[in-house]
Formats: structure tokens, sequence, C-alpha cells
């Protein structure tokens, strides 16, 4: 094999470190705009600012169509702020991508059972990610002021990105669920990636994978109350 020569060596390790620190700027950039988002906009259930709706973000459902403990956990705090009367509606959004798995309806299964009128709760099946979820409920159902739930880890995340796409966002986190520790360490760390495809897709302007006409369903649920 040829040798490298010292001087393309030098170059390569050099151009390797630049690279290794834009990288590293654009997550702790990325991570401070999350921060920058979201500060003071965070809550405890009981202190929270009502508004007009909940949104709760998906997550894994199991196979028997059971909420994963992550999920079941993000819907325990929203029917809390709906029994407290800080939400009028429920809009749960997740992946209904297969008709097998069916985030949306395992969420809407899990409230009702809990006593949430259904008439109270609209489902998006499209909320692939955060940032769909976020932006269907504002183009998609028309949601202007909301509560966003899902674990503590993911809140700054998620009210940031609501919150840029113009909707007038605070958030409430679960912490119950670090009592699964590997889950939730895995969930921390997995963050840091997740704020520069946040940052990426607000920047981008992207459409959701599916967009679709107004659904008036969040607005009817609201004026059920």
């Amino acid at each position: 094999m040829p040798k490298i020569s010292s001087l393309r060596r030098r170059r390569l390790i050099i151009l390797g470190g630049l690279g290794a620190a834009l990288a590293m700027i654009i997550v702790a950039g990325s991570n401070l705009w999350v921060r920058a988002g979201s500060d003071g906009h965070v809550y405890p259930a009981a202190d929270v600012p009502s508004a007009p709706v909940a949104l709760v973000l998906g997550a894994q459902v199991n196979p028997d169509g059971e909420p994963s403990a992550f999920l079941a956990a993000r819907l325990d705090v929203a029917l809390a702020l709906y029994r407290a009367g800080k939400v009028k509606a429920i809009l749960v959004s997740g992946d209904h991508a297969e008709w097998s798995y069916d985030e949306p309806g395992a969420m809407m299964v899990y409230l009702v059972a809990r006593g949430v009128p259904a008439d109270r709760i609209v489902m998006d099946h499209a909320g692939f990610d955060t940032y769909d979820s976020c932006a269907r409920a504002g183009q998609v159902f028309g949601v202007r002021q909301a509560i966003v739930v899902t674990q503590s880890f993911h809140v700054p995340r998620a009210v940031a990105l609501c919150r840029a796409l113009g909707i007038e966002t605070v958030g409430v986190g679960d912490d119950t669920a670090r009592v699964y520790e590997p889950l939730w360490a895995r969930g921390q760390m997995r963050e840091w990636a997740a704020a520069v495809k946040a940052a990426w897709d607000v920047t981008s302007g992207r459409d959701p994978v599916f967009l679709g006409p107004h659904e008036s369903g969040v607005e009817t649920a609201v004026a059920r109350a």
C-alpha cells in the first residue's frame, strides 16, 4: 500500500479536527436554541397555565395494544390536567402509518377508560415525530394555544418546536418514568442529536410528512366544554 506523506497526514488531521469542531458547534448551538425556546415555558402540572387543549405526543405501543410505560405516563399527566380543568380537550398525536400499529387509537382507549369523554379527545394519526405533531397541530387542527405533554427530558424540545411553529405553548413533563433508568438515560442522550434535527426542521420550514386539509375536531371538542 502506498504510504501517506506526513504533509497529507497533517492535513487530514486538521480537516478531521475542524469537522469535529464544527459538529460540536452545531450540536451545542442546537441545544442552546432548544433551551432558549423553552425557557420559562415548562411547568409542573399543578402550576401550568390553562390552555384550550393538551397535545400529548405519541410513544411506543406494546404488541397487545396497551401504551408502553412511557406513553401511559404521558397520558396520566394529560388526564390530571383534564380533571383539574386545565384543558378542555386532548389532542393525541402519534404514529399510525401501519394499520396494525396505532398509537393515537391506543391513547384514545386509555383516556376513555379513565373517564375522559370520547368527544373531548381528538386523534392525529400522522404525528410521526415531534415536528410533525407540532406542525399538524397548528396547520391541520388549528391549535393556537396548547399544553404539550411528554417526558421531562423531551418537553423542552417539544415546547421550542411548537412555539417556533406559531403555537403559544407551555409544557408539562413526566418524571415518573425515571424508574426505567436505562430507557430514561437513552432518551436523555438522544435529545442531544434530536435538537439538531429540530433546529434543521424549523430552519428548513419543511411540511409534515402528511399535511392535509383543515380538521375541526379540536375546535368542536373545545366548544363542547
